[in-house]
């Protein structure tokens, strides 16, 4: 705690601490989300099983329009991205050593994920376990990288994308909404694999808004101190200064480069968007659910739709009329410091907040201790407290375990190197991100129940190790000159 008082203590006054809170509200959301709707049974043989509560609980399902924050997480990522590349670029870095830098914190906690649930997988089928129940608890704690693909892959097109935005402002995520739009179509009147691209261009157009939100809100960085340092998933080891001129400092930034950020704009932002998605959910096709619900012809989220979009649009709005009180809360240290201790291991709380519940449903079981109520009864309502609280405190024995490589990461910073890259380390780069992004695609496209001895198939195993140890390399600073 000392620690934690001593940054924020030290937080310099152009710290944008409303986007470190946004995060790491977004992220504990998802967590307590996802352990919420959680209902616990068993099957015919006596096997314990999970699947989502919503299917049961239909007058919930308005609720899911704030608690479905992925969006949040995509506008804050899109801040925290243009963020540090314009700082590093100021310092006379590259795209390549941008992604590189990136890949620290993104990249080596999802590794030791990946590969300490890839050993528990190995020690479970040399034990007799079938492979096709080791893929099932393999895939479910790997839910949370559904999400994690879909933001590497906007990391990975964050320099063309800025290049993009400084160009046409506003105009490029408008048109990714109408990409949506067309998506949305071929999934209702066919064919339905037009709605694929929906995946990158539904959370792009989010991402794109941050970048908007950036050139309104920073002030001018500082003459020295290290680039990169405002992390897309999580703070960097301490506060530092936000990065990047303003929008009235840096020329050649027009008004549809900037979001509208005045109070007016947000009650904008949140009635229009409350107006589309009931619009959308009412009379138009889409489900009031912003959340997966087991049994539903159409979701919201897998890929994201117009329905989704609105939410995203009201919940701008909200955000946008909660910043002034939220700014002056993190004046205080007590708040501030909070905010800082869940962001030095945000990704490592999202990503083993499954492996959480694996851990707790698998000791219960094997004591004969595990509820098993039906959904919405007053037993599954009252076992709701004990059990989110047993998971956090798994939870947090996890994080304090593996929380230490997400925190160790922001130390090691390629930014730091300012030089520019050779063309075999671009290359390099791109090839290596490419195969951990395709790597953990194919991890999650892969069925539930297929027979995988390793939890996870072995060519997506291969490709994400062989991407993951090229980036280690380059982090190394190979490549690099100047």
């Amino acid at each position: 705690m000392r620690r934690l008082r001593q940054l924020a203590e030290h937080t310099p006054a152009g710290r944008e601490r409303y986007v470190d809170l946004l995060r790491a509200l977004a992220i504990t959301m998802v967590v307590f989300g996802h352990w919420g709707v959680t209902a616990i049974g068993r099957d015919s043989s006596g096997q314990v099983t999970g699947h989502s509560a919503l299917g049961d609980l239909r007058w919930a399902y308005p609720l899911t329009w704030l608690a479905q924050v992925m969006p949040v997480f995509f506008l804050v990522g899109g801040y925290a991205n243009a963020a540090s590349l314009t700082r590093l670029r100021a310092r006379g870095g590259d795209a390549a050593g941008w992604l590189i830098d990136r890949s620290a914190r993104l990249v080596r906690p999802t590794s030791t994920l990946l590969l300490v649930l890839t050993a528990g997988a190995a020690v479970a089928w040399l034990r007799g376990t079938d492979p096709t129940r080791i893929r099932e608890v393999f895939w479910f704690a790997t839910i949370p990288l559904w999400f994690l693909v879909a933001y590497l892959a906007a990391v990975a097109l964050t320099p063309p994308m800025y290049a993009l935005h400084r160009r046409f402002g506003l105009t490029i995520p408008l048109t990714l909404v109408a990409l949506v739009g067309l998506g949305d179509l071929g999934r209702l009147t066919g064919p339905e694999a037009l709605s694929y691209g929906n995946y990158l261009f539904g959370w792009l157009a989010v991402h794109q808004i941050g970048f908007a939100w950036h050139d309104t809100r920073q002030t001018p960085p500082p003459a020295a101190g290290p680039p990169g340092d405002t992390a897309a998933t999580a703070s960097e080891a301490g506060p530092t200064p936000a990065a990047g001129p303003s929008a009235h400092d840096r020329p050649g930034v027009r008004r549809w480069r900037r979001l509208p950020t005045s109070r007016r704009a947000g009650l904008v932002f949140l009635a229009g968007g409350l107006a589309t998605v009931l619009l959308l959910t009412g009379p138009g096709p889409w489900p009031v659910a912003m959340l997966h619900v087991p049994g539903e012809r159409l979701d919201n989220a897998a890929p994201p739709s117009l329905a989704l979009l609105a939410v995203a649009a009201g919940q701008l709005g909200l955000i946008l009329l909660l910043s002034g009180p939220a700014e002056r809360l993190l004046r205080r240290t007590g708040p501030w410091s909070l905010v800082i201790g869940v962001n030095l291991v945000v990704l490592t709380v999202f990503l083993w907040h499954l492996t959480a519940a694996i851990l707790l449903i698998g000791v219960l079981d094997a004591i004969g201790a595990l509820p098993t109520p039906a959904v919405d009864s007053a037993a599954w309502w009252a076992w709701r407290v004990p059990w989110l609280l047993l998971l956090s405190a798994v939870l947090a024995v996890l994080v304090a375990i593996f929380g230490r490589v997400e925190a160790r990461s922001g130390r090691h910073r390629t930014g730091r190197r300012t030089g520019r890259g050779t063309p075999a380390r671009t290359a390099s780069t791109v090839a290596a991100y490419a195969a951990v992004v395709a790597a953990l695609l194919l991890n999650s496209a892969t069925a539930s129940r297929a027979p995988e001895p390793l939890g996870t198939p072995v060519p997506a195993l291969v490709a994400y190790l062989a991407g993951a140890g090229v980036l280690r390399l380059l982090r190394s600073g190979w490549g690099t000159r100047g």
